[in-house]
């Protein structure tokens, strides 16, 4: 790769993130303002889908021809933001580049902790548990977020420390929520019924 191809995917890259962002980062005010079937949600998640759409469309163009890239090559954010695009794309891509992202991780030219936040959602998709605990889900009736199905609740925490993810306690802290893992086994059932009823394969 030539020194002006590098440039201009990092380039793309930075505008490429700036747009994945955008939406997302009114998200949670207005779930928490209007509620997530209000229709300034809708509108917000309509104006996201399609720059995840446009994203992809970039984002794909880059790993089919040049592979993975790593940090060394178009830095650490140029590399964070392959992975948030085909982390915010469908299930069809997702389940396309992560085997590619895996090998990646093997390299060293992936984060192993988002590798594991797309294992996680590629695995909900197929409507199995997640293993990492990384995915949430809207709760219309309470009107917060909540753990999505979870395989071995009891090593969740040893599995997240594995590839370098601080503890489920500290992570669901960041959305308002506590760890209590007596009160998930008591109501896994019921949730995990009622999750892949809304969200079939």
């Amino acid at each position: 790769m030539s020194k002006q191809e590098r440039d201009s995917i990092m380039n793309l890259l930075v505008q490429v993130d700036t747009d994945d962002q955008r939406y997302r980062s009114a998200l949670q005010s207005v779930q928490s303002q209007y509620g997530g079937n209000s229709p300034e949600m809708k509108s917000l998640i309509g104006k996201m889908n399609t720059a995840d759409s446009i994203n992809l469309i970039k984002v794909s163009a880059i790993l089919d021809h040049y592979g993975w890239l790593g940090a060394k090559e178009i830095g650490n954010q140029g590399n964070v933001t392959l992975f948030m695009v085909i982390q915010h794309s469908r299930s069809e891509a997702q389940e396309k580049y992560l085997p590619m992202m895996r090998d990646a991780v093997k390299k060293g030219n992936a984060n192993a902790g988002s590798l594991a936040l797309l294992e996680d959602r590629v695995a909900l998709h197929h409507g199995q548990r997640q293993r990492y605990g990384s995915q949430l889900m809207w709760d219309m009736r309470t009107n917060q977020y909540r753990l999505s199905p979870l395989e071995d609740p009891d090593n969740v925490d040893a599995r997240r420390l594995a590839v370098g993810l601080p503890s489920l306690q500290e992570y669901l802290a960041l959305f308002g929520l506590e760890w209590n893992l007596d009160e998930y086994k008591k109501t896994a059932a019921v949730n995990e019924a009622e999750f892949f009823k809304h969200n079939p394969m």
